[in-house]
């Protein structure tokens, strides 16, 4: 708590330089605060405070309601909050609390580095918390089952056909892959409901009757058709005795856990093979691939900061996204292609356990957790966002229509970027369709856009350098020393440099070799503009520098593959380069630890 108060004294001072101004109240009321409650002042108190400033720059003024239901903050006569007082007149008119008509960026970055920079920090949740965020999974399958039951029935067929128009000629292909069972599945590292883990995958016997029907055990679960013995220890089960997803709170903030579920292993084994496909068919397409994101956040980044720089594109946020998509609308958009629509419902799970609720029937698609939920939910956003705005238009969805839009809609997962002038009907109709439109971080009518991780306001980049971890008390802390190295390096490229000199120094104590070397090495380092990297002896083999330093170990399990579940990991392997990893027999899975190790490396 102590170092994380310190950290807070020094950007605030910092920040207090660049704009010309003292922070010297603001850390004293800092203080004060964190000694009566504790963290949560700096992960629940101060975020809250960083939105409300948010909303003020998207609304133009500091209207009364805002500063004050999260917590009680002093105010001026023209209503603006004492605490960061300096900073907040240079962006807003102390008497009348409207934006001013050249703020300063550098405060406004100021104050969203001070009061957001402890917003995610991974900390796990008061029992309480928890348990209301189960809570709420429960109260988003009843918003599901009854936005499902009142629908217009309108709203459906304006769905079907705009999916029709936007994704008929890339789930033909796919459609067709399935029904020759043309499909690769792979396995992922993550857990499962059935507790498989790392190479065990390879030798699984439990299989699905919803499955068999489309993707049979024999063509996937056996390395070839010389093995169809060993379906006889396959396990097929009925619908009703299928393994549900175990739904888990993993630490995401002090103030809310992260809601996911892990899936049955032979689900998330044929929802890759599917996935690929999918991908690699809106990956062809000239418009999806540039309407869609799944890898790459860095063009809603840049049309982010077109809108706030023009005022041209809105960028919207969904809470709860993953949790909010009806699986009525996901049938609706394979409706026409029946060999996929039935691998998609065949590789979704039908049931969760949820703690404290027990087993449930699911409404919605798929919880995060699900390799398909990414790209569906998505596809599923942009058809109720070209479907509004095909409707304000009184235009079909066509090729001219989608030429227009352009370069101008694009969906990364929840986050959505639309142009302004069709905001309101794409707010609606999203919302008609149950899902919920996060006004605390949707953005349209200032200059401030946020999208992707970045946030800009009138084309500058205002982005902030985030705490994610708690600060180490020893060097046997290995995620904690990781973060905190990680830290200092963005507050370098972010022009902290007292504050860098301060970590420098806190660093060096934990773990003594810390040196200066580029950001590609392996080394836990410096990184500089001054001087690129340190060389501390010679390669006589390599020719090369080499640098001292403490270097990542990820220990992954041991976990010894043979026989036909070897063969089988053979063939699933996409591409014609052999594995990376040459023991992936004899350790396979997440790693269960991660250690430093010292030694000898490349500085760059």
């Amino acid at each position: 708590m102590k170092s994380l108060m310190l950290l807070w004294q020094l950007i605030a001072v910092e920040s207090a330089v660049r704009c010309c101004t003292s922070a010297t109240l603001d850390i004293r009321t800092v203080q004060r605060r964190i000694k009566h409650e504790g963290l949560s002042f700096l992960t629940i108190t101060l975020p809250a405070f960083g939105k409300d400033f948010e909303r003020s720059l998207e609304l133009g003024q500091v209207e009364r309601h805002l500063f004050s239901s999260s917590c009680s903050w002093k105010k001026s006569r023209g209503g603006l909050p004492r605490f960061l007082g300096g900073f907040l007149a240079r962006v807003f008119d102390a008497s009348s609390g409207k934006l001013l008509d050249n703020p300063d960026i550098d405060a406004i970055l100021a104050v969203r580095q001070l009061t957001l920079m402890f917003s995610k920090i991974s900390l796990p949740c008061s029992d309480a918390r928890t348990e209301e965020a189960m809570n709420g999974y429960i109260q988003c399958e009843l918003d599901i089952r009854r936005c499902d039951s009142s629908r217009p029935s309108h709203f459906d067929w304006d769905f079907k056909a705009t999916s029709q128009a936007l994704f008929a000629r890339a789930f033909s292909e796919v459609d067709r892959k399935v029904y020759h069972t043309e499909v690769l599945p792979k396995h992922g590292p993550g857990a499962t409901a059935d507790n498989l883990s790392g190479n065990r995958k390879y030798q699984q016997r439990t299989w699905t009757a919803r499955l068999e029907e489309i993707l049979p055990a024999g063509e996937f679960l056996l390395p070839n058709w010389s093995f169809f013995d060993q379906l006889e220890e396959v396990d097929i089960r009925e619908p009703g005795s299928e393994e549900p997803v175990k739904v888990l709170a993993v630490p995401k903030t002090l103030k809310t856990p992260r809601i996911i579920a892990k899936e049955p292993t032979c689900m998330q084994y044929m929802q890759q093979a599917l996935l690929f496909e999918i991908l690699e068919s809106l990956g062809r397409d000239y418009f999806l691939k540039d309407m869609l994101g799944f890898d790459d956040q860095t063009p809603n980044q840049r049309m982010a900061r077109k809108g706030s720089r023009d005022g041209t594109l809105a960028t919207l946020d969904l809470s709860e996204a993953s949790d909010r998509v009806s699986n009525q609308l996901v049938e609706m958009l394979f409706l026409n292609f029946p060999h996929l629509h039935k691998g998609v419902q065949a590789t979704r799970s039908l049931r969760a356990d949820v703690p404290g609720h027990g087993v449930i029937p699911l409404a919605k698609f798929a919880s995060m957790g699900s390799a398909l939920t990414f790209p569906i939910e998505a596809m599923v956003f942009l058809t109720i966002v070209l479907g509004a705005i095909s409707k304000q238009r009184n235009l079909p969805v066509s090729h001219e229509l989608l030429s227009e839009l352009h370069g101008q809609v694009r969906i990364y997962g929840d986050d959505i970027i639309v142009p302004v002038e069709y905001v309101h009907s794409v707010v609606e109709d999203l919302e008609a369709y149950g899902l919920k439109v996060n006004t605390n971080k949707s953005f349209w009518n200032g200059k401030f856009r946020e999208s992707c991780g970045r946030e800009y306001y009138d084309d500058f980049d205002i982005s902030i350098v985030k705490v994610r971890r708690v600060f180490p008390e020893s060097p046997r802390c290995v995620p904690e020393v990781i973060s905190l190295v990680s830290l200092r390096n963005q507050l370098y490229f972010a022009g902290y440099w007292n504050t860098v000199s301060w970590l420098d120094r806190l660093i060096g104590k934990l773990i003594h070799h810390f040196p200066v070397v580029e950001s590609t090495s392996s080394v836990l380092g410096r990184y500089s503009y001054l001087r690129g990297y340190e060389t501390h002896k010679m390669d006589e083999r390599l020719h090369a520098p080499m640098v001292k330093g403490w270097r990542v170990v990820p220990t992954i399990p041991v976990d010894r593959l043979d026989g036909e579940g070897a063969l089988l990991k053979f063939f699933l392997k996409r591409g014609g380069l052999p594995s990376v990893d040459e023991k992936h027999l004899e350790r396979a899975g997440r790693a269960q630890a991660v250690n430093i190790k010292l030694g000898w490396a490349s500085p760059f």
